[in-house]
């Protein structure tokens, strides 16, 4: 199935988030139109004013006045409804959308975050979301109320004056045709500054991740230099959205001022012909003043909505990836297995023309334990990568209990496979919620049981707080031999029916590797096991031994056999034990 989007998505597309807020965007919105109409009325008592003002009349003028604070009380007070009802709609609206695109995630194939960079991923669902969250919000609190003003006080102005509000009409279609043409520009320098942005995320997350790496090779100074660069692209893509505004506000600026002299000139003349009085100018004034402020806060929202379009384009288009690897529309539950696995014919390749896997057939017995060995790149660890289907064979196929595990849905297939990387990845939280990962609520004894057969209740019982100790970013705060236990204790809670083991103690030291196997033996019993492993000391044991070369199985057997045999093992165990 195809992975990449095929269209650019655009504001429309948050309608159906925007439709959800409709319980408090409604009476919100009621409270905008309250705040609107105040205006015209507003400015009507403001013309009174200053006529009962000039000719001296002041009781007449503290009546208007009362009346004109009356006015106020009641607009403010449906402000303050528009504002804090449309908050709460914008931010709702960005919380949806921020969680939609973070469950869509986790749903794609393993293959799209081998080609994505994760500091942009957060990024987007961070500061993207965000942005977009500020723009609903502007659209709804600023934009809308603005456009409304303009449309109500331009009402009345025709109603007051049609030749001198035709007059001003003559200059908004330039106004419009110059914001729309920033607009663009701004949109397209704004996509510019937060691609940028996210490379410089991505970079930061990427060495930060790797900080070991870079000094153990004192690439200090190669890493700033880069981050350096990176920053100077940044900051020269955001002055070219500052530069646009810079440049807008000063030409839009100085055509409204030109408006508003025309406007008067052209008042002056009503007046001298008799078809406008003094008072119904001072109104009109008015109104024409009372325009600035919505003029100005449309044009500064459209540049907002255009730079803001680019996180929408950033984040909607998170959407437009589909799974590559999913599950069927008559995909059923894989019940409860006893754990035997057959690989018929099998081929795989992550790419058209280079196959990584050639029609491997192989079968494994309930509570066999099968190892995997051969050089890198012979295909072990796509080969088990398959069995749980993070990725999809391309000829052949795989049967758990002689069902085909594409018939079944991905989450009960996953559900009864575990898996022991020799990386293992800890998450932020108590050594009792790594262990008891993707639990909501679990059982604190169950979870010390599992640490007890993985090795690690000893070493968990030392910290001050125990099993809710809290584990650092990656667990950076523990040994390797400490989070591969956590690791296997995880497993040991899952309890899989299937359970794979890649490389599980390649990376530690003798102490800590006894520890593990000794864990790993006892996790092993009673379940289908396979075994990735390049010290073959792990693998003597172990019911059968596949080596793998180039995507195939050249040998097969016990260690004893393979031995016997003189061929690609005997000479692998040879190299290892100098024998």
């Amino acid at each position: 199935m195809n992975n990449r989007p095929t269209a650019r998505p655009n504001y429309w597309q948050l309608l159906p988030y925007i439709h959800r807020q409709q319980a408090i965007l409604i009476p919100a919105f009621l409270c905008t139109l309250i705040f609107t109409i105040y205006w015209p009325l507003l400015a009507k008592l403001g013309g009174l004013a200053i006529s009962t003002l000039v000719q001296g009349q002041v009781t007449a003028f503290a009546k208007v006045a009362a009346l004109t604070l009356i006015g106020l009380l009641i607009q403010k007070a449906a402000q303050y409804g528009q504002d804090s009802l449309m908050a709460k709609a914008a931010f709702r609206v960005a919380h949806q959308l921020r969680t939609r695109v973070y469950g869509h995630l986790q749903t794609l194939s393993l293959t799209y975050f081998e080609h994505s960079k994760t500091g942009d991923l957060a990024y987007r669902l961070t500061e993207d979301v965000d942005r977009i969250g500020e723009v609903v919000y502007k659209l709804f609190h600023d934009f809308v109320p603005s456009a409304l003003q303009l449309v109500v006080v331009f009402g009345y102005m025709l109603y007051l004056n049609w030749q001198l509000t035709a007059t001003a009409l003559i200059l908004i279609p330039l106004l419009a045709v110059l914001s729309g043409w920033f607009g663009e520009k701004m949109l397209m320098a704004a996509r510019r500054s937060q691609d940028k942005v996210a490379d410089l995320s991505s970079q930061i997350a990427e060495v930060f991740s790797g900080i070991r790496l870079v000094q153990a090779f004192a690439a200090e100074k190669h890493e700033m230099d880069r981050f350096s660069q990176a920053s100077a692209n940044n900051r020269d893509a955001r002055y070219s959205v500052a530069w646009l505004q810079a440049v807008q506000f000063p030409v839009v600026g100085f055509l409204y001022a030109g408006m508003i002299v025309i406007l008067l000139l052209v008042g002056t003349w009503q007046i001298s012909l008799g078809n406008l009085a003094r008072e119904g100018f001072g109104t009109y004034a008015i109104n024409a003043l009372l325009l600035i402020d919505p003029i100005n806060h449309v044009i500064q929202n459209f540049n907002e909505f255009k730079q803001g379009e680019a996180s929408v384009d950033r984040v909607l288009e998170l959407l437009q990836h589909q799974p590559i690897v999913q599950d069927l529309p008559d995909a059923k539950p894989l019940s409860t297995i006893s754990g035997q696995v057959d690989y018929r014919h099998v081929s795989f390749a992550y790419e058209t023309g280079q196959s990584v896997l050639q029609d491997v057939s192989l079968s494994a017995s309930p509570g066999q334990t099968i190892a995997l060995v051969g050089l890198s790149g012979a295909g072990k660890t796509t080969l088990v990568n398959l069995l749980p289907r993070f990725y999809d064979v391309a000829t052949g196929e795989i049967l758990i209990d002689g069902v085909n595990i594409q018939t079944v849905t991905l989450q009960s297939l996953r559900s009864q496979i575990g898996i022991v990387p020799q990386e293992n990845v800890l998450f932020s939280g108590t050594i009792a919620e790594n262990i008891a990962f993707g639990q909501k609520d679990f059982n604190l004894t169950e979870v010390e049981t599992a640490a007890q057969v993985a090795n690690a209740h000893g070493f968990i019982s030392q910290f001050s707080q125990g099993y809710h100790t809290w584990v650092g970013e990656r667990g950076v705060n523990l040994s390797g031999g400490q989070r591969q236990r956590i690791a296997i204790a995880r497993a040991v809670l899952f309890d899989p029916k299937i359970l794979i083991l890649d490389e599980a103690t390649s990376a530690l030291d003798a102490e800590s590797e006894a520890l593990v196997q000794e864990a790993l033996e006892r996790l092993m019993q009673g379940r289908t096991v396979f075994i990735i492993a390049h010290r073959l000391s792990t693998v003597r044991g172990c019911d059968l031994i596949l080596v793998m070369e180039k995507g195939q199985i050249i040998e097969s057997g016990t260690h004893t056999e393979l031995v016997q045999q003189s061929g690609r093992y005997a000479s692998f165990y040879a190299k290892q034990f100098h024998t």
